[in-house]
C-alpha cells in the first residue's frame, strides 16, 4: 500500500517547537502549496493565478481562510452541520493574511490570484493565523507568481517582563500582550496588536524580538524554494506614455497644485472630478470623423492619479499637508455626549471630516455572544460592531451586511477597548458598542476607539482609563521620511504607512501597522510611535474636557443587575424540580435570573424594588440556619406535640410544645394559629439537619431587655 509523496521540506526551531513547511505532497495542481506544522497545527496554503480580468484597473488579489471543525474534532455548531459563511475570526485571519503580502507584488501586475488557507488540524494551544500567513507567503514564493520574496510571521507574548515566542491561547490569558509580527529578512510589513497598556518602548522591544524570529523563518522559506521553487513568471513592466503624462501636466499641473489645497474633502474631490472630465473630454473622446479615442478612459485616469500621486507627495515632503496643517497636528475635534435620549449611552466624535456616532447598549448574561469554533465554545460579554454605510464618503452603494473592512475594524477597536472594560464582579452587564461613521476622511477605525470610550463613560460603565486612537502615516521621497500624526484619506492612499496606534495615558492597548512599501526600518516605527503618544494624550484630554469621568448611575433605561453567589449545592433549592421554583420567582418579581454552575447568580429586573425582592428570597432558599439565631417565621403546621413554623423560604423547624411559652401550655392552638408570624430562636441542630426551635427563649431575652431598660429609667 502506498503512502503519500514524498516532499520537500524545511524544518526550524521557532519557541518551544519546531517549524515544519512542506511542498509538493498535497493540491499539486496549485501553481503554489505548501502545509505548515507547528506543534499538533497544520493548515495548508494554496496560491493559484488567473488571466487578468477585462476592464479591472486594480490587482483582483482575494485572500480566503476557513476553518475546518474536524481539525479540532467537532462538529460545527447549528442545525446544519456543515460550515457556513465566514466567522469574524475568519474574515479578521484572511485580512491578516493579505496585510503583509499585497506589498511584495511588482507594479503593473494585475493577474487574477486567489490565495487560500485551510486548517486541517488544531491543537487547541496555538492559534493557526501564524501559520496561515506564513504558509500564504511560502506558497506564493515557491510559485511562479511573480512575488518578490520570502516571508515569515510570529506572535509574541510577554509574561512575567520575558518576551515569549509563540505563546498558547492559556499564555496568553496572562500575557500583557499578544503581538502579531510579520516581514521580510530586512524589513516589517505588517504589526497587529492587542496590549495591556504597555509603553512604546516595551513595544518596540517585543517587534524587534518578533522580527529576529520572523528572519529565520523567511530564510527556511527560501531553503524550501532552492529545493522546488518554480521559475517566475514576469511581470510585465509599467508602460508610461510619456507623450500623455506631458500633456496631462501641461493641462493639470497647476490647477492640481492649488486644488490639492482646497478645504473640504468634497470640494476638492468635484474640482478633481471637473478636471478629469475635461481630459475626457479632450483625449478619451474620439474626434470628429474617427472612430477611436486618443487615449482609453482608464490610461487618462492613471496618468491623472499619478500626477495627483506625486504632488501630494510632494507637498507632504517638503511640509505642506492638504490641510496646511503641521506633520504633528491633530485635525479639530468636536465631541457630543448623551446625544441620544432613550440609548443607555451615546456620543459623537467628530475629528476633521471623520465623524463617529458610538452608541453603547447594557444587557444581562442572556445577552452574551456565543462564539463555535475550533476551541470550546466560549461566550463574550463586551463586543464592538463598526458599519461604514456609502453616505458617509458621498458614494451610493448596495448594502449587503458587512464587509471584511467592517468587521476588521470593529475587531481593532473592540481590541483596543477590551483592557479597560470591567471585569464581571465589579458590571456584571453584557456590553455593546456599535460605531456608525456618519462622515470618513480617514482614520474612522481610531474615531470609533474615540467615541466608543465617550459612549462607555455615558453609560454609566466604570472603565480603568479611557482609550483615544490616532493614525500615523509616513511618505518617504528621495531619502527624506515625513512621519505624519492624524493622516487623512488623501495621505493614507497617497502615503506609504497606515499605523493605527490606540491606548490610555498610561500606555498601548492596540496596534495596527501596514505598509504599501517593501517594509519600515524599527527605528521609523519607534519615531511614529513616540509622536502616536503625544497625539493620543492631546486626544485624551479633549475628550475629558467633555466628559471627566464615568457618569455615577447609568441610564434609567437599562436594566438593573445584582450578582450575588451561592454555595454550588444549594442550585437545585433555587431552581427546583423542572424548574418550577426559579420560574415562580421570576414571574413574582418580574425579573431574570441567570444561574452558572459555580453558584453565581445574576438578577435583572426592571428596577431596584424588584431585585431586591428577587435577592432576599434567594438568599432565605440558600441561606444556613444558625444556632442562637432569631428569625421571623410562619406557623405552617400544627400538631398535638407543638408547631412546625417555616423560618427560612424551603426551610422549617419544630418548635415543642414545652418551649412554646414561658408559662405551661396544654394545647398548641392556644397559644399559635396556622399562617401566624411569630419570632423563634434555633436552639438547636440535629445530626440529621432537624431544627429545634424556641419561643420560649425569645419571650425570655424580651422580659429580661424590658426588666434592663426599666431599671435603667429608674
Amino acid at each position: 500500500m502506498g503512502g503519500r509523496q514524498l516532499a520537500w521540506k524545511v524544518e526550524r526551531q521557532i519557541g518551544r517547537h519546531t517549524l515544519t513547511i512542506e511542498s509538493g505532497a498535497l493540491a499539486k495542481q496549485a501553481d503554489g502549496a505548501v502545509t505548515v506544522r507547528y506543534a499538533d497545527t497544520v493548515i495548508l496554503a494554496t496560491a493559484v493565478s488567473g488571466p487578468k480580468p477585462e476592464h479591472l484597473d486594480f490587482f483582483p488579489l482575494t485572500v480566503d481562510y476557513r476553518e475546518k471543525t474536524y481539525a479540532a474534532g467537532k462538529f460545527p455548531g447549528g442545525f446544519i452541520k456543515r460550515e457556513g459563511r465566514p466567522t469574524t475570526k475568519e474574515t479578521v485571519t484572511m485580512r491578516l493574511i493579505d496585510r503583509p503580502i499585497r506589498p511584495l507584488f511588482p507594479d503593473g501586475y494585475e493577474a487574477d490570484l486567489q490565495v487560500m488557507a485551510v486548517v486541517l488540524s488544531a491543537d487547541q494551544e496555538h492559534d493557526p493565523d501564524i501559520l496561515s500567513v506564513i504558509g500564504a507567503g511560502a506558497a506564493l514564493h515557491v510559485s511562479d507568481i511573480p512575488f518578490r520574496e520570502a516571508i515569515g510571521a510570529v506572535r509574541v507574548g510577554r509574561i512575567d517582563g520575558e518576551f515569549l515566542l509563540m505563546p498558547t491561547y492559556t499564555e496568553l490569558e496572562t500575557s500583557d500582550i499578544d503581538l502579531i509580527v510579520a516581514g521580510t529578512k530586512d524589513a516589517v510589513l505588517m504589526v497587529e496588536a492587542g496590549a495591556r497598556e504597555v509603553t512604546e518602548e516595551v513595544m518596540i522591544g517585543a517587534i524587534a524580538f518578533g522580527h529576529a524570529a520572523v528572519r529565520q523563518i523567511a530564510e527556511s522559506i527560501d531553503d524550501l524554494r532552492t529545493q522546488c521553487g518554480k521559475s517566475k513568471v514576469e511581470a510585465a513592466p509599467v508602460e508610461v506614455d510619456a507623450e500623455l503624462v506631458a500633456i496631462v501636466e501641461a493641462e493639470c499641473l497647476e490647477r492640481m497644485e492649488k486644488a490639492n489645497f482646497i478645504e473640504g474633502k468634497q470640494n476638492r474631490q468635484q474640482t478633481l472630478e471637473a478636471m478629469m472630465k475635461e481630459l475626457f473630454e479632450k483625449l478619451a473622446t474620439p474626434a470628429e470623423g474617427e472612430t477611436e479615442a486618443r487615449y482609453t478612459k482608464t490610461q487618462v485616469v492613471g496618468a491623472f492619479r499619478d500626477l495627483e500621486k506625486r504632488i501630494v507627495r510632494r507637498h507632504i515632503v517638503e511640509g505642506r499637508r492638504p490641510d496646511g496643517r503641521a506633520a504633528t497636528e491633530v485635525r479639530p475635534i468636536s465631541i457630543e455626549v448623551g446625544v441620544l435620549p432613550r440609548t443607555h449611552g451615546s456620543a459623537v466624535f467628530t475629528r476633521g471630516e471623520t465623524q463617529a456616532l458610538c452608541v453603547a447598549t447594557l444587557g444581562t448574561v442572556s445577552d452574551e455572544q456565543r462564539v463555535d469554533g475550533l476551541l470550546d465554545e466560549y461566550t463574550k460579554r463586551f463586543m464592538l460592531d463598526y458599519n461604514f454605510p456609502p453616505f458617509s464618503v458621498g458614494e451610493v452603494k448596495m448594502i449587503r451586511g458587512p464587509s471584511r473592512r467592517d468587521i476588521g475594524h470593529g475587531a481593532l477597536a473592540e481590541r483596543a477597548l477590551n483592557t479597560v472594560i470591567p471585569d464581571e464582579e465589579t458590571f456584571p452587564y453584557t456590553i455593546r458598542i456599535v460605531s456608525d461613521i456618519l462622515e470618513s476622511n480617514g482614520s474612522s477605525s481610531m474615531a470609533t476607539v474615540c467615541g466608543a470610550t465617550l459612549c462607555l463613560m455615558d453609560a454609566g460603565v466604570p472603565i480603568h482609563y479611557p482609550v483615544a486612537g490616532i493614525a500615523m502615516g509616513m511618505v518617504e521621497e528621495g531619502g527624506t521620511q515625513m512621519v505624519l500624526t492624524d493622516i487623512q484619506g488623501a495621505e493614507d492612499h497617497y502615503g506609504d504607512m497606515d499605523f493605527k496606534v490606540a491606548g490610555t495615558q498610561r500606555g498601548i492597548t492596540a496596534l495596527q501597522m501596514d505598509i504599501k512599501v517593501g517594509g519600515i526600518s524599527e527605528e521609523l516605527m519607534a519615531r511614529a510611535l513616540v509622536q502616536a503618544r503625544e497625539g493620543r494624550i492631546e486626544i485624551l484630554r479633549k475628550m475629558l474636557s467633555v466628559l471627566g469621568r464615568p457618569r455615577p448611575q447609568i441610564s434609567s433605561y437599562a436594566p438593573r443587575l445584582v450578582r450575588i453567589t451561592i454555595p454550588p449545592d444549594k442550585i437545585g433549592t433555587v431552581i427546583g424540580p423542572g424548574g418550577k421554583v426559579i420560574r415562580a420567582l421570576q414571574e413574582e418579581t418580574g425579573t431574570q435570573i441567570d444561574i452558572d454552575d459555580d453558584g453565581t447568580i445574576v438578577i435583572a429586573g426592571p428596577n431596584d424594588d424588584a431585585i431586591t425582592r428577587a435577592r432576599e428570597h434567594i438568599e432565605g432558599l440558600t441561606a444556613t440556619p444558625e444556632v442562637g439565631k432569631t428569625y421571623d417565621g410562619k406557623v405552617v403546621s400544627i400538631k398535638d406535640f407543638g408547631a412546625f413554623i417555616e423560618i427560612l423560604p424551603g426551610q422549617d423547624g419544630l418548635l415543642h410544645i414545652s418551649e412554646l411559652s414561658n408559662q405551661f401550655v396544654k394545647n398548641v392552638e392556644d397559644v399559635v394559629k396556622m399562617g401566624e408570624r411569630l419570632r423563634v430562636k434555633i436552639i438547636a441542630v440535629d445530626d440529621q439537619g432537624r431544627i429545634k426551635l424556641s419561643r420560649k427563649a425569645v419571650l425570655l431575652e424580651e422580659q429580661k431587655k424590658g426588666a434592663q431598660q426599666a431599671q435603667q429609667k429608674a
